[in-house]
């Protein structure tokens, strides 16, 4: 019997590998969509990526909408699906907590329930944040109660987008223990370009970053030379997403997909310097300052960033013995990720004019 999956946020960065991954692997795999008609051009993007159109297929909906808003029809097409994965999520920064929380909370509880109602392994996408302990600590989140957290405190330090994540993931992981259903969490760091194409789509993170540093929009180097942000290559992330989906063991666990020797945030931006062959910033700014600095109206349009992205600038390190473990277990290693940091850079030069 052949394999199907559900996929939602199929057309996004993330979900066009997964795609590709799937079904060059010959496996059926169902995308949720608002515009069904546009499944083609998804067709056309992930064959592009090395995947096999013919095993796509749309189901009509939306991740906004009461039970994802599928017909009958719909409900009967991923009844037959061995795994969902939710990777649906609205992204972007000054997002209120009404509209984070109606897409990337309800959308994903939505998820949820199908997949408990179907008792069907749910694969979720979190966010690396949700494994550094210290931080959800000092934003007032209670890991170990979450039903005692004050969630618009939450939502007012770190912005729609964060919180949104962080309150589904706890949201979720309730809801499919109660219902006793299985649920599979990873958490990416940011997500870096193919490490062979250096493929990546506009509106990511690091393409921001790329581009501000291409302009010249960066002075100076957030934080201290100890400040870095993790990155993870595509391909692996999504080599790993599909591992632990299909594996017994990891049911009702989680997992950490990043690199752990990612440079220094100064170092990272001198390296995409190098290929831009532009000058890398020197001197430092405390994330204290520049926070306060962007409330002063204008600024943070001028510097194209946001207050809210520097909270994934971190000195904290991570426990990584979990991820060796399934690296071992999958014979699962990173790329070289010097070379795919390059080609990311080389493919945003070559496919986003500033």
């Amino acid at each position: 019997m052949s394999v199907e999956c559900f996929v939602t946020g199929g057309s996004g960065f993330v979900g066009q590998h997964l795609l590709a991954r799937l079904t060059a692997a010959g496996y059926k795999t169902w995308v949720l969509m608002r515009t069904p008609g546009k499944i083609e051009r998804l067709r056309k993007q992930v064959g592009q990526l090395g995947g096999n159109p013919g095993c796509i297929h749309p189901v009509e909906g939306d991740i906004s909408r009461e039970g994802l808003g599928l017909s009958e029809a719909g409900k009967q097409c991923v009844s037959s699906v061995s795994v969902i994965f939710h990777l649906a999520a609205e992204f972007s920064w000054g997002l209120s907590m009404e509209r984070a929380r109606a897409v990337n909370v309800q959308g994903a509880l939505s998820v949820a329930k199908l997949a408990a109602s179907q008792r069907i392994r749910l694969l979720m996408v979190g966010g690396f944040m949700l494994q550094n302990h210290k931080h959800l600590a000092s934003i007032g989140v209670d890991e170990e109660c979450p039903e005692n957290t004050n969630w618009p405190s939450v939502y007012g330090r770190v912005g729609g987008y964060e919180g949104s994540k962080i309150e589904s993931h706890f949201a979720v992981i309730r809801y499919m223990q109660d219902a006793g259903a299985d649920c599979t969490i990873v958490h990416p760091a940011t997500v870096c370009g193919h490490s062979e194409s250096g493929h990546i789509l506009e509106g990511q993170p690091l393409v921001e970053l790329i581009r501000n540093l291409a302009q010249g929009r960066f002075r100076a180097v957030p934080g201290s030379s100890r400040h870095w942000l993790p990155i993870v290559s595509v391909d692996y992330l999504v080599a790993m997403m599909t591992h632990v989906a299909f594996d017994p063991s990891m049911a009702n666990r989680q997992a950490l997909a990043l690199y752990e020797h990612t440079l220094s945030l100064q170092g990272m931006l001198e390296q995409i310097a190098g290929t831009l062959e532009v000058k890398a910033p020197r001197r430092h700014i405390p994330i204290g300052l520049l926070r306060w600095l962007l409330m002063i109206p204008g600024l943070a349009a001028r510097f194209a960033i946001s207050a809210e992205s520097l909270d994934f600038i971190q000195t904290q390190r991570f426990d990584m013995s979990n991820s060796e473990q399934l690296e071992r277990k999958y014979q699962l290693t990173h790329p070289d990720m010097a070379r795919a940091l390059e080609k990311t850079v080389r493919y945003v030069v070559d496919h986003f004019p500033h």
